[in-house]
């Protein structure tokens, strides 16, 4: 049986997916798991592979969805980035990008955060 807010994650992907093939992204995975943790969106833009965490609040309290990337959360997509690029054959530029939804409002922050040594094949 699914809790509050995993059905509210799984509107926020649905929102957050639609939106981003509005921008011209080409969705490749959702909710890709390692046993690093999850990833859930990993979509194409262009050239660009692109790992894309997705945040759901009902209102902006707490810091709202973004205090949600905390730098232990980057760390978590980044090493699920690094299992999912050692597991397929992509040798494409890699770029980490955040939706924050709070209501129905979508707000996408393109690199949204850096990691130390760049990903390419394997990260």
């Amino acid at each position: 049986m699914m809790n509050k807010g995993h059905r509210a994650g799984q509107w926020g992907e649905e929102i957050a997916c639609e939106y981003l093939r509005n921008q011209g992204y080409e969705i490749v995975e959702r909710n890709w798991h390692s046993r690093f943790g999850e990833v859930d969106i990993i979509a194409r833009e262009g050239d660009t592979l692109v790992f894309i965490e997705v945040k759901v609040r009902t209102g902006s309290g707490f810091g709202g969805p973004e205090a949600a990337l905390t730098t232990r959360k980057r760390a978590r997509i980044t090493a699920t980035a690094r299992a999912y690029l050692s597991r397929v054959d992509a040798d494409l530029p890699v770029r980490f990008d955040f939706v924050a939804l709070i209501g129905e409002k979508v707000k996408l922050y393109r690199d949204a955060f850096q990691v130390e040594e760049p990903c390419s094949r394997g990260c």
